[in-house]
């Protein structure tokens, strides 16, 4: 017990642009605690979560949902969008018509945009299309299939190469059924954790708290560094980040309640999840919407 209480916390760390600007600014070295970033796709960062392998993270909503009961969040920090996200992205070789009811290559990367797009599919449209994991290559995962769905950076470079395909970005679709905000991400923390070891988690939130209000107040070193890493116009990354949210309120909140409650109607997740913040939170959140008041 006194070796796993004293021994870095772990920290999980997606690489995707939409997390930049809670991530950008985090300097673990920095903590007031011993830590170790380990950085892996969503998928892997949801299952290292869930077996206790790492003991924070930036973790699929879905993924959030199905262990709820396992973690706290930590509040005012998701990725989140009303309406086009740019990143979530259904690549169409066929009409949709056909595609609703046909076969649909998924990226295997994250469990939220996967079951998203099962409820567009299947609540709002209708369909029953059959559904094929792949390795997230456009090409190849529409040898065989009426579509392919990418997220991420890989979704974001195969929607500047105009193949002709139709697009449809699932943050517009379930903003234009729904009205409602999605949430794709959430930063959760091991309840075990969070409870035995409270001081080392308050660093880790304060900073993530610090680095989200420092990228709000001025984007351009995200900017820069997406043209610099992955490509594209500064208007285009303007637009992105602008269309993203990292808060978690009641408008967030509220959506991503209908979509757990979509996930639950059509067998896709078990239970009713709960939105339990970190009780010690609240303090820490307080002194550091002070700070940057």
């Amino acid at each position: 017990m006194s070796s796993k209480l004293h021994r870095p916390i772990r920290i999980g760390r997606i690489d995707y642009t939409n997390v930049w600007p809670v991530f950008h600014h985090f300097d673990e070295s920095a903590l007031a605690c011993e830590a170790e970033i380990v950085r892996e796709m969503p998928a892997a960062l949801n299952r290292k979560l869930r077996a206790g392998e790492i003991d924070v993270a930036a973790i699929s909503s879905f993924a959030y949902g199905q262990s709820s009961d396992r973690y706290y969040l930590l509040p005012d920090l998701s990725v989140s969008a009303l309406g086009r996200v740019q990143s979530i992205l259904l690549f169409l070789k066929s009409p949709l018509e056909k595609a609703i009811h046909g076969k649909i290559a998924l990226t295997t990367t994250s469990a939220t945009s996967v079951n998203l797009l099962k409820i567009i599919m299947e609540k709002f449209y209708g369909g029953k299309p059959v559904y094929e994991d792949a390795e997230p290559s456009l090409d190849r995962m529409l040898e065989h299939a009426d579509a392919a769905l990418l997220i991420g950076d890989h979704a974001i470079r195969a929607s500047w190469e105009k193949r002709g395909y139709r697009v449809l970005d699932l943050g517009e679709v379930w903003n234009v059924w729904t009205g409602h905000w999605m949430t794709f991400a959430l930063w959760a923390v091991r309840r075990e954790t969070a409870d035995s070891r409270p001081d080392a988690v308050r660093s880790i939130y304060e900073a993530l708290l610090a680095s989200k209000h420092a990228s709000e107040s001025d984007r351009e070193p995200i900017i820069r560094k997406a043209i610099n890493q992955i490509g594209g116009t500064r208007s285009y990354w303007e637009g992105y980040f602008s269309n993203l949210h990292h808060g978690f309120a009641k408008e967030q909140q509220a959506g991503l309640a209908l979509y757990f409650q979509y996930a639950r109607e059509l067998g896709l997740m078990d239970g009713q999840p709960s939105l339990t913040e970190w009780p010690e939170a609240k303090a820490a959140y307080s002194r550091k919407s002070q700070v940057n008041l």
